[in-house]
């Protein structure tokens, strides 16, 4: 293990990205997030992703020179398009577009398509929540999940979130995929020569596996047998649908340094507790739940852990595989 500031990761990460042709901002904003996610513990959203990202910026599977652009707008809606480019600048314009259109019109959707892999789906909204608003999102990925009593890979793993602020509290954040776990965690899994838990995938013949190589060749296990599969099911129709993006089967893979544009997309949904019960009901309503579930002793709020692991890390630093920042220092120029 090597232990690594977060200032200093953020600027290994950034001239990777710039390094591969990410422009300026795509650079900034990507690494910002990756970082991020490895201050809160979520290493298969971290850093360790730049490769495949720097992989695919070289490739053209991702335009580095891309901006996002708003191509329509009607009322509370939008639809952003992220033109091939790595997917946090588009996010942070839809997140910003929707939290004005949400103050101002009681709720808002921005739909963002042609995009990539967004990371950490609940990253996106802590902005949300700093603004007084509800939010969601919801992103289609490569197939990953077969359809219900098929074998072959036709959904992806199709990340959800959900942020609740609360008033002098850290919001409510509710982050999960729609696989018993994230693929990500087999890539570390696969990098680190580790074995995985019964449960998580299944190989290519549609068995159960230990293997994270085999369950990258295979499918993830849906989280919740058919209800998983059928929100899978769900996202991919309103993503796909509403961003024009490509579904999970026809997306190629995150994974893969070659293939086709990913064009995947995500949909973001804002809403202004002022516009409907009011703030004053919906402070009273959450912290009523809230202290529902904190009376009970081995309850935790969903996201409470990252956030203490975040603060945590950001003052001490964080310890990284060596492998991952061995990957990071020649992608940025550094021997």
């Amino acid at each position: 293990m090597a232990h690594i500031t977060p200032s200093d990761l953020f600027e290994l990460a950034r001239e990777a990205l710039a390094r591969a042709g990410a422009n300026d901002t795509m650079a900034r904003l990507t690494a910002e997030a990756l970082v991020e996610a490895d201050l809160q513990g979520l290493a298969s959203h971290g850093v360790t992703r730049i490769p495949a990202y720097a992989a695919h910026l070289r490739n053209g599977r991702a335009d580095g020179r891309a901006e996002p652009v708003i191509r329509r707008a009607q009322g509370a809606a939008l639809w952003i398009d992220a033109g091939t480019g790595l997917a946090y600048p588009a996010c942070r314009l839809a997140v910003e577009r929707g939290i004005a259109l949400a103050r101002e019109q009681g709720v808002a959707l921005v739909a963002v398509g042609n995009s990539h892999h967004f990371g950490a789906a609940g990253y996106h909204l802590q902005p949300v929540a700093d603004a007084g608003l509800v939010g969601l999102v919801l992103g289609n990925a490569p197939a990953a999940m077969p359809a219900w009593g098929g074998k072959r890979a036709l959904f992806g793993t199709n990340p959800i979130a959900a942020v609740f602020p609360r008033p002098g509290h850290e919001p409510v954040l509710i982050d999960l995929s729609l696989s018993a776990v994230a693929r990500g965690k087999l890539v570390v899994a696969a990098r680190e020569g580790q074995s995985i838990p019964l449960g998580w995938a299944l190989d290519a013949e549609g068995q159960p596996t230990t293997d994270p190589r085999a369950g990258l060749a295979g499918t993830m296990v849906p989280a919740g047998g058919l209800k998983g599969t059928l929100l899978a099911l769900m996202i991919d129709l309103l993503v796909g649908t509403l961003t024009g993006s490509h579904f999970g089967f026809e997306a190629g893979s995150l994974l893969d340094a070659e293939g086709e544009v990913p064009r995947v997309g995500q949909v973001f949904l804002f809403i202004n507790p002022a516009a409907l019960a009011g703030h004053g009901t919906y402070d009273a309503r959450i912290e009523a739940l809230v202290a529902a579930m904190l009376a009970e002793d081995g309850v935790r709020l969903p996201g409470a852990q990252r956030l203490a692991r975040r603060h945590e890390t950001a003052a001490a630093g964080m310890d990284l595989p060596d492998t991952v920042l061995q990957a990071l220092y020649p992608l940025a120029g550094r021997g």
